[in-house]
Formats: C-alpha cells, structure tokens, sequence
C-alpha cells in the first residue's frame, strides 16, 4: 500500500487560500471568537468547506498564524532580489510590526491550546530567526549597517516596538521608532 498524499485539487488550495486569507483579517478585526459562519460566507464559500479544511476553530487559528509567519519569512528573498540590503531590512522590519499586530490575539489562543514550547512556535521562532539573520548579515556584509548588530538583537527590539502598537497612532509611531533603530544600526557603519 501507498503512503503517497494525493495533490489537493486547484479550487480545494484556492478554497483554503481564501479561507486564510480571509480569517487573517477577520481575527485582527474582531479577534479569534470570529465566528467561522462569517469567515466563511466572507470567503464566498460554504460552512461544510471550512470544516473540511479545519476541523476545529483552533485548526483554523493555527493555520492562520502558521501562514502569517510564511508570509514574513518568504518575503525575504523577493526583497533582497528587488532592494539594496539595507533597505531590504527596514521593509523587512515594517513588515514583521504588521506579523505582530496581526498575531497578537492569535498567539494568546495557540499558546493556550499547544503551549509556548510547542512545534509549531518552534518553527515559527525559527523562521523569523532565519529571515531576520539573512537580512542582517546582507546589510553588515555591504557595511551599511554596523558589524556589531546581533540579529536577535534586532529582534528584540522590534518586539519592544511592536508591544507599543496598541496605542492610538500606532502605526505611524512604530513607523518612526523604525526609522530610529535604522539609524542607530547605520551610526558607525563603513559605508556611512
């Protein structure tokens, strides 16, 4: 007997996209008690598709925030391909502020469900890990940032920003303290 998994059928992927997709703005708009009646008549499908495709609510808030930190991490290379390092990181870094608000409500759910230590924050940590290293080292190896800026470092300051987003004017304040984490990382750079 096989083991092999047959390929999902192209509207059954295109089904589940949008089931994503659409449960991504609804939970950052009304938080993960979404009902998933509404998610699914938003999407444009029936109740019956989005069981099929998860099972439980806590299958779709996991599915969800796993696509999320795809989103993130995939962005990496189409940046570096399109921007110089340096500007690659701070897309990058306002792209990640955007990941946190979206996930905030998300992780308090999955984190209760699966625990902190699970597998999939695990590689969701992972993920984030690779992508923030591979933009650092871009931009310390063209000396446009300093030699001494530690990805996870940068990291950490950007979760110290993001946990700032809650306030009135938020994006436009995590915009600015960006700006200013950018510019501490270019004071001393070779090729300021």
């Amino acid at each position: 007997m096989s083991s092999t998994v047959k390929p999902q059928r192209a509207d059954a992927r295109r089904n589940r996209d949008l089931l994503l997709a659409k449960a991504g703005e609804l939970f950052e708009q009304h938080g993960v008690e979404t009902s998933l009646e509404e998610i699914a008549r938003q999407a444009g499908v029936g109740i019956g598709t989005l069981y099929r495709h998860y099972p439980t609510r806590n299958d779709l808030i996991a599915a969800v925030y796993r696509r999320e930190v795809e989103i993130l991490s995939d962005s990496v290379e189409p940046l570096r391909a399109e921007h110089d390092p340096v500007t690659a990181l701070s897309m990058w870094m306002r792209s990640f502020a955007v990941y946190v608000a979206r996930k905030r409500g998300m992780a308090t759910a999955l984190k209760s469900m699966v625990g902190a230590d699970s597998e999939l924050f695990r590689d969701s940590r992972e993920r984030i890990e690779t992508a923030i290293t591979t933009l650092v080292r871009a931009a310390v190896d063209t000396g446009e940032i300093r030699s001494d800026v530690e990805p996870m470092d940068l990291l950490r300051g950007m979760s110290g920003i993001c946990m700032a987003g809650d306030a009135p004017g938020a994006p436009e304040r995590t915009a600015r303290l960006v700006d200013l984490l950018l510019d501490g990382m270019r004071y001393g750079a070779t090729t300021v």
